[in-house]
């Protein structure tokens, strides 16, 4: 009688790993639509964001609060408008049979700050929700380094289906080790300018709430494409070929 055990294993029927999981999960994202082998351009950077229509979600319901919190001081105007836009984007989404998840992922950041501002009755309080998700994000970046796989690199590989290419060669490894701490002081600054404004817009200073909201805008996409372009061109310069990948995956 054969045993199960001795049976060939057939790979088709085999669970991807969790590395391959990832990986697929960043080439399905907007991030998917870069070719770090490739030279950056403006319309590379644009599909990224998830074309102009991303850009605008991204943007509008920022735009929306600062225009009218700066206009009306009315904490319920201010957020709520912004949220019914951001349901009118999902919605526009499903109807043209799109992909709503751009729209969604900023439909629950609007929603999430807009509900903290109500509850709170406080203007400021609409950028907690900003500062809770840069802190996760610098603990995500922070972990990857202590792992000793900074997440540039991770992130990099998975793009190129050469997921230990950031490995190969000391150059390459202080490439990866660089551009994910370009991140770390990108998403650092972004809460070092904007906490103290919070603070001051907490204990009542004229015209705080809407030079936060202007800095988050000035911070946000703007800083996104610049360091985004910089990691682009420090991967690009030193990007693996696939027997350096092969070679490293062995080890």
């Amino acid at each position: 009688m054969t045993d199960e055990r001795d049976q060939p294993t057939d790979p088709a029927a085999q669970e991807p790993s969790f590395s391959d999981q990832v990986g697929a999960a960043i080439r399905g994202s907007t991030l998917g639509h870069l070719d770090p082998s490739a030279k950056p351009s403006p319309h590379a950077m644009l599909a990224a964001m998830g074309g102009a229509r991303g850009l605008v979600e991204s943007l509008l319901p920022g735009i929306l609060f600062l225009a009218l919190y700066a206009t009306t001081k009315d904490v319920w105007l201010a957020v709520l408008v912004p949220l019914v836009v951001s349901v009118g984007f999902v919605a526009w989404r499903v109807l043209q049979k799109g992909q709503p998840v751009l729209a969604f992922a900023g439909l629950i950041g609007v929603g999430i700050s807009a509900a903290v501002a109500l509850l709170t009755g406080q203007g400021e309080d609409n950028f907690l929700w900003g500062f809770t998700v840069n802190a996760v994000v610098i603990t995500v970046l922070l972990i990857s380094m202590l792992m000793r796989r900074p997440l540039v690199g991770v992130i990099a590989g998975a793009l190129t289906g050469t997921p230990y290419a950031w490995r190969t060669e000391r150059a390459k490894r202080a490439v990866a080790w660089r551009a994910t701490a370009l991140w770390l002081a990108v998403i650092g600054a972004r809460l070092a300018f904007q906490v103290p404004m919070y603070f001051a817009a907490d204990a009542g200073t004229p015209g705080a709430v809407e030079l936060l909201a202007a800095t988050k805008l000035a911070m946000g996409v703007p800083l996104y494409l610049a360091a985004l372009w910089v990691s682009w061109l420090m991967v690009r310069a030193v990007l693996d070929t696939p027997a350096d990948a092969a070679e490293a995956e062995a080890r």
